[in-house]
């Protein structure tokens, strides 16, 4: 028999409202939904939850942060792809672009060495092995600034589920680190580096990207077309990045770092993303323009947890408060990355979509997870 579930008496979020019903699953799908608060026999009583779309992820360090917990320490790989599977469960992400750096620097003072394609053949096994609770796609980081990449991403092909390439130009001085005080806190902060150190790891940066910047940002944007992966740029700052954005074919901004920016990313058609901390936490930790202001200027369409799984879910409610529309503030967390990411079976309360859904409460302005769903089966 085909397993079939029952939420009712829920505030379902759907893509424009959000009203009291019930949404009925078969096997891995939506089948329909009803309004009203009736509880028909057999099903979940809700008692006034909400009922939303599974969240969707579409840049997050976490898998990163589980195989180095600290520095230098390389943690079994299976054992941190099944805790950060699980975290993200626990968290209503049902959808993730797990991203992965390519683009290494083997020598040097700040060096740095591949670990993508290993990393992303060991996910791809546990994935067969059905051992993994929620769906994972690949978004590989193409760092500009790097001795590699070009090596690294033919590693690659159209099989290897890599739906998201962004282009990443850390060299110190612009777009993200414009202010080299925050850079040098940065590292020094996360790699104990002394101020030789730091000054020798600049100068590198700065050299390799006068050598190989322009090379690699274009092989970067060849292999998204080869893997069939949506091109996102990251951290734009001016309206001159922006253009050069638009002309690569670029659709997504990943945490544009100035209203500047990001109103020119709208008027090139380009989505704006930015990170649910930001919000959260009233700004950039990098001293970059704050989530809020983009929000109220209607400059922002997506958010990612990027480094707190957890945030995301709050930071779409927060939004649906800001916005005083529920439904509004949630598609930033489902519907809005789904679309952005090319995939059309899921994000949204719709019969016929993967049954990816969450329930939580409100405990004062927090939502509370009391249930997750991913593909019709209970993660979390």
């Amino acid at each position: 028999m085909t397993d079939e579930l029952t939420l009712a008496n829920a505030l379902l979020v759907l893509p424009d409202e959000t009203v009291r019903g019930c949404v009925r699953i078969v096997g891995q799908t939506i089948a329909d939904i009803d309004t009203g608060a009736a509880v028909p026999k057999g099903a979940i009583d809700c008692d006034g939850d909400y009922v939303s779309p599974g969240l969707v992820e579409l840049h997050t360090d976490n898998l990163e942060r589980h195989i180095q917990p600290r520095p230098r320490v390389d943690w079994p790989h299976a054992a941190a792809i099944l805790a950060h599977d699980a975290e993200l469960a626990s968290t209503g992400i049902t959808t993730v672009f797990d991203a992965m750096r390519v683009g290494s620097i083997p020598s040097g003072a700040g060096r740095y060495l591949k670990y993508a394609r290993g990393l992303s053949r060991e996910l791809w096994e546990l994935r067969e092995q059905d051992a993994l609770k929620i769906s994972h796609f690949l978004h590989l980081r193409a760092e500009v600034c790097s001795e590699t990449l070009v090596e690294e991403l033919q590693e690659f092909g159209p099989e290897d589920r890599v739906g998201i390439v962004s282009l990443m130009d850390h060299t110190p001085g612009q777009r993200q680190f414009r202010d080299l005080s925050k850079f040098e806190a940065y590292l020094k902060g996360k790699y104990a580096m002394d101020d030789d150190m730091f000054a020798r790891h600049v100068d590198q940066l700065r050299g390799l990207r006068d050598r190989n910047g322009d090379r690699h940002e274009q092989e970067a944007v060849d292999a998204a077309r080869r893997f069939g992966a949506v091109l996102a740029s990251h951290d734009d700052t001016t309206e001159a990045q922006v253009a050069i954005s638009a002309r690569h074919g670029i659709r997504l901004a990943e945490f544009p770092t100035t209203v500047e920016a990001a109103r020119a990313c709208h008027a090139h058609g380009i989505q704006v993303m930015m990170g649910a901390p930001n919000l959260i936490r009233g700004g950039s930790h990098s001293g970059n323009v704050a989530a809020r202001e983009l929000a109220d200027l209607g400059c922002l369409d997506i958010l990612s947890s990027d480094y707190v799984p957890s945030a995301l879910l709050l930071s779409g409610v927060t939004l649906g408060r800001i916005w005083d529309d529920m439904a509004r503030g949630i598609a930033t967390v489902t519907r809005a990355p789904a679309q952005a990411a090319g995939l059309a079976d899921r994000g949204a309360l719709k019969p016929g979509l993967r049954a990816d859904l969450i329930r939580f409460r409100m405990r004062g302005d927090v939502p509370a997870l009391t249930a997750v769903w991913s593909r019709g089966q209970r993660v979390a």
